[in-house]
C-alpha cells in the first residue's frame, strides 16, 4: 500500500507535532525567548563525543574567546541605581592619581638613581614622565570615551579586542596588584615602626615580628603582625564608603604634598650650584638607564580610570584627573631631584634614605622627622588607592560573569563593592602577614606594562573600528597602519611624526570628548616604550608572564567561557556611550 504524504491525510490521521512553547506566549515574550535560545545555542558547549567533542570544545572556546561587548549593560547599572554612586569631583580624582603615584619612593628613589646618573637624574624623571604622558593620553581618551564603566584596562580591552585578551590583562594586573599591596603594607609597617622608634622609650623595644617581619622555616614564612592590621583598617575604610575613603586619601595626599613642599623649601637654601657640575658625569646613557628605573615611580595615574562610575562628570573630569595628577607628580619629582643633587655631591648620597641623610648632614634633623611622616602618608595613600582599584576590577569581571557573581554585588546603602573589597583586603593581608613578598619584586611591573601597552593598542583599534573610517578603502587603511607600525620600529624622528600625523588625521576621526592627539603615532610610540621597558625586566618576570597567561587560559576555558553573561555579550562594533545621570 502506497503511503500518502502527511499533508494529504485527513486531520484525524496525522501524527500530532509538538509546538514550541513560545507559540503560546505573548508575541514579545516569544521573540525574546527565541533570541535567548538562539544566543544560548551559539554559546552552549558541544555535547558530541570523541574527536567531534574535542573539535566542538575548541570551536566553542574560540568563539567565546573572540567575543566583544559594548558597555551599555554597565551604563544601565549606573543609571538604574544598582551600581556605584557618583561622588568624586575633579579635585578628588587628581588627588586619587597623586595618592596612587607618589609613595615613599619620592624620598628614596630620587637619591638612589642620582648615585649613577648624577644631577642628570632630573632629565631621567623628565624622560620617564614624557613616556608616561603618552600612556596617560591613551587612558584619558578611553576614559572619556567610556565614561560610565569601571574596570579600566580590562574593560577597554574587552571592547577593542576580545574576551580572552581582556581576561589575560586582568590576571596580569591582579598579580601585580595583590603582591604590590602586600609589599606596600610591609613597607608601611616598617616605616611606621621607624616612626614610633623616634619616641625614646620605644626605641629598640619593638619586637621584630611587629613591623619588620620575623622569618621561620628557613625564610619560607615571614610573620609580620602590623601589616595585616593596617590592611584591615584601610579595607574597613574602603568598605564604609567612597566619600569617606576619598576624604582620607585627600587628607593624606595633601599632607604628603605639603611635606614635600616644606622639604624643598628647606633644601633650597642649602643648594650649592657647583654640585650640579658635571650635570651628567656618566654620560647620557646613564640618564636613559635611570629613566627606565624611575618610570615606575609614576605608575598609579591609571587608577583614575577605574573610578569612572563614581565620578560626577566623568567625560570631563577623568581626563583632567589622569593628566593633571601625572603632571603634578612630574613637577614634584623634578624639583626634589634638583634640591637633593644641589645639597650634597651625588657621590655622597646614601642608598637607603638619601634625602634624610642629606638633610642630616646639613644639621636639619627636624626635616628627617617630616620625611618619615611623609613616607607613612605616601605609603598609606598608595595602599588605599591600590585596594580601591582592585575591588573595581573584580566588580567589572563579576558583572561580566567571568568571575563568580558575588563579586558583582554592591552594598545597597554604602554603595561599595563590599565582597570584592573584603576579598582583595584578605588576600593582601594573608600575603603580607605570612610571606616576605619583597623577594618577589623582580616579577612585578609585568602587569602594569601589559596594561599600558594594551590600552595604547586599544586606542588605535577603536579608532580603526569607527564607522567614519568605512568611507576609506581597505587597502589605503592597511597601507597607513603598516607604515605606522614600521615607523614605530624604525625611528622616532619628530619631523617624520609631524608629517605623517597630518595624513593620519584624514583616517582616524577624533571621538567625542577628549581625544588622544597624533593617533596612531602617539599610541604606537607608547607601545614601543613599554616594550623597551619590558625588555629591561628580569628573566623571571618573563617566566611569570608566560606561566600566568597559560594558567589564565586554563581558568577561562574551564569557567569563564561558560559563565559570561549572555545578555551583555555583543558581537557588533563598539559605539560611543554617553554618561548616565550625574550626581549634582
Amino acid at each position: 500500500m502506497t503511503r500518502q504524504p502527511a499533508s494529504l491525510l485527513p486531520l484525524w490521521a496525522r501524527t500530532p507535532t509538538r509546538r514550541p512553547n513560545t507559540a503560546r506566549r505573548h508575541p514579545l515574550h516569544a521573540t525574546h525567548a527565541a533570541s535567548m535560545e538562539e544566543d544560548d545555542a551559539n554559546h552552549r558547549p558541544s555535547s558530541s563525543g570523541g574527536g567531534g567533542g574535542r573539535r566542538g570544545f575548541l570551536s566553542d572556546l574560540c568563539a567565546a574567546a573572540l567575543r566583544r561587548k559594548p558597555f551599555s549593560s554597565h551604563a544601565a547599572h549606573a543609571a538604574s541605581g544598582e551600581g556605584l554612586v557618583r561622588q568624586l569631583g575633579v579635585f578628588d580624582l587628581v588627588l586619587l592619581g597623586i595618592g596612587a603615584s607618589i609613595g615613599a619612593g619620592i624620598f628614596v628613589i630620587t637619591g638612589t638613581v642620582a648615585r649613577d646618573a648624577g644631577p642628570g637624574v632630573t632629565i631621567s624623571f623628565v624622560l620617564a614622565g614624557a613616556a608616561c604622558v603618552l600612556n596617560a593620553l591613551c587612558y584619558a581618551e578611553l576614559a572619556s570615551r567610556f565614561p560610565a564603566v569601571v574596570g579600566g584596562a580590562y574593560l577597554y580591552t574587552y571592547a577593542a579586542f576580545n574576551e580572552l585578551t581582556a581576561f589575560l590583562v586582568f590576571t596580569q594586573l591582579m598579580l601585580d596588584y595583590h603582591i604590590g599591596a602586600a609589599s606596600i603594607a610591609r613597607s608601611l609597617a616598617s616605616y611606621f615602626v621607624q616612626f614610633l622608634e623616634l619616641i625614646p622609650f620605644l626605641k629598640g623595644n619593638i619586637p621584630t615580628c611587629i613591623g619588620h617581619g620575623e622569618e621561620f622555616f628557613g625564610g619560607v614564612v615571614s610573620v609580620n603582625i602590623l601589616a595585616p592590621i593596617l590592611l584591615i583598617i584601610i579595607t574597613a575604610i574602603l568598605c564604609y564608603g567612597v566619600k569617606e575613603s576619598s576624604a582620607v586619601n585627600t587628607f593624606m595626599t595633601t599632607l604628603k604634598i605639603v611635606i614635600v613642599i616644606i622639604v624643598v623649601f628647606a633644601g633650597v637654601f642649602e643648594v650649592d650650584v657647583s654640585n650640579w657640575s658635571p650635570f651628567m658625569p656618566n654620560g647620557f646613557k646613564a640618564v636613559v638607564t635611570g629613566s627606565t628605573v624611575v618610570f615606575f615611580a609614576y605608575v598609579g595615574f591609571d587608577a583614575v580610570a577605574n573610578s569612572a562610575e563614581e565620578a560626577k562628570k566623568p567625560q570631563r573630569d577623568l581626563p583632567i584627573g589622569i593628566l593633571g595628577s601625572l603632571l603634578v607628580c612630574v613637577l614634584l619629582y623634578v624639583v626634589v631631584c634638583l634640591v637633593i643633587t644641589g645639597m650634597v655631591p651625588y657621590t655622597l648620597l646614601g642608598e637607603d634614605a638619601p634625602l634624610a641623610e642629606a638633610f642630616a648632614a646639613k644639621g636639619l634633623k627636624f626635616v628627617t622627622v617630616l620625611i618619615s611622616i611623609g613616607a607613612v602618608a605616601g605609603l598609606t595613600t598608595t595602599l588605599l588607592v591600590g585596594l580601591y582599584v582592585q575591588s573595581r576590577l573584580y566588580l567589572g569581571l563579576g558583572r561580566d560573569g567571568l568571575l563568580p557573581s558575588i563579586f558583582a554585588k554592591v552594598h545597597p546603602t554604602r554603595h561599595t563593592p563590599l565582597h570584592s573589597q573584603i576579598w582583595v583586603g584578605c588576600v593582601a593581608a594573608v600575603l603580607a602577614g605570612l610571606f616576605n613578598v619583597h623577594a618577589l619584586s623582580r616579577i612585578l611591573s609585568v602587569g602594569t606594562l601589559t596594561g599600558y601597552s594594551v590600552v595604547s593598542a586599544c586606542v588605535i583599534t577603536l579608532r580603526w573600528n569607527d564607522k567614519a573610517t568605512s568611507r576609506h578603502s581597505l587597502g589605503r587603511l592597511c597601507y597607513r597602519f603598516s607604515y605606522a607600525s614600521a615607523f614605530m620600529v624604525i625611528a622616532f624622528l619628530i619631523a617624520v611624526v609631524a608629517g605623517f600625523a597630518l595624513q593620519f588625521r584624514q583616517v582616524y576621526v577624533d571621538p567625542p570628548g577628549f581625544s588622544c592627539p597624533g593617533v596612531p603615532i602617539v599610541p604606537a610610540v607608547s607601545v614601543f616604550f613599554n616594550m623597551l621597558l619590558f625588555a629591561q625586566l628580569h628573566e623571571e618576570a618573563w617566566y611569570r608572564f608566560v606561566i600566568l597567561s597559560l594558567l589564565a587560559v586554563g581558568v577561562y576555558a574551564g569557567y569563564g567561557q561558560y559563565h559570561a553573561v549572555p545578555s551583555s555579550l555583543d558581537h557588533s562594533a563598539v559605539a560611543y556611550h554617553g554618561v548616565p545621570s550625574e550626581a549634582p
